[in-house]
């Protein structure tokens, strides 16, 4: 069939379109924060109000309306499950798995973002019943490596445990990290292994551990751990929040040259307990036009 002017083609179109069927669009987001009183990362937490997965937990999210972009539907979500308003978020990867969602064929756009605890009141609404702070562990059970002349192959069985002491859950999720490289050719694939109580709703394991890989490998060249910081703290405190997204310990020494243009003294100092004061530090703003 050919067309006179893309007009003709646009109006023939409409019209057609109806036959054929079309995945529907769905955006998920990562919320992390910090717990300085246990101290751990934490994630968001939705509990579902309704089928599919009623009573499970899951990411804050849902369905992109027509008229709005994903980014508005992240924040409009956001809102409608957990009251959080105004938080910045950056997309991370879209995630299309044919039987992802036992309703449809559903595409997801995951989104992450960070945010000091104290600045976010929760409030469930909306599909939500409830919305809570989990915090997040991780745990290697297996790593296996592979090599030939063409291909170096690493295979890692994760542990994900997520947990919320006052509601009592203590959700446990089995992945496979599978990473293949072929020449400067790299590829990385996390797969379900075992969801042992049913307990976190859908992928959105996945999703999780795909998103503290992230988060641990931009806090390393990135300013993004501030985002979880007050206007003032102290280096003791920073170094915490960088051990508490790294999942490790690390020397005080290397730690202090490593973010030593990242942050200003303000000439002020604190005293916390026992000790002796500490000084107070603020972000320098200027870093990150000189990291570019």
């Amino acid at each position: 069939m050919t067309f006179d002017n893309e007009q003709q083609f646009l109006s023939h179109y409409q019209q057609e379109k109806e036959r054929y069927e079309k995945p529907s669009v769905t955006t998920d987001i990562v919320v992390f924060t910090v717990c300085q009183e246990q101290p751990a990362l934490e994630v968001l937490l939705i509990e579902r109000k309704h089928h599919p997965f009623q009573h499970c937990w899951a990411l804050p999210g849902g369905f992109m309306d027509i008229n709005e972009s994903l980014e508005q539907a992240v924040q409009r979500e956001l809102r409608e499950e957990t009251g959080i308003t105004d938080l910045y978020a950056e997309q991370l990867y879209t995630w299309s798995d044919v039987e992802r969602d036992p309703r449809m064929r559903i595409l997801s756009a995951s989104y992450m973002a960070l945010a000091a605890k104290n600045k976010m009141q929760l409030k469930a609404g909306d599909d939500a019943r409830d919305a809570r702070w989990f915090s997040v562990a991780t745990e290697s059970l297996l790593r296996e490596y592979k090599e030939t002349q063409e291909m170096l192959e690493e295979t890692e069985e994760i542990l994900l445990t997520l947990t919320n002491k006052e509601k009592a859950v203590h959700a446990q999720a089995r992945l496979r990290v599978r990473k293949q490289a072929y020449g400067t050719k790299t590829t990385e694939v996390i797969e379900m292994i075992e969801d042992g109580a049913n307990t976190i709703a859908f992928d959105h394991a996945k999703i999780i551990l795909y998103s503290l890989y992230r988060l641990r490998n931009k806090v390393e060249y990135t300013n993004i751990a501030f985002n979880l910081m007050p206007e003032k703290f102290t280096l003791p405190r920073l170094q915490a929040v960088y051990e508490m997204i790294l999942g490790k310990s690390l020397f005080k020494a290397q730690f202090r040259r490593h973010i030593a243009d990242k942050v200003l003294a303000t000439g002020e100092e604190i005293k916390e307990g026992a000790h002796r004061p500490s000084q107070l530090y603020r972000y320098n703003h200027r870093w990150v036009f000189g990291s570019l």
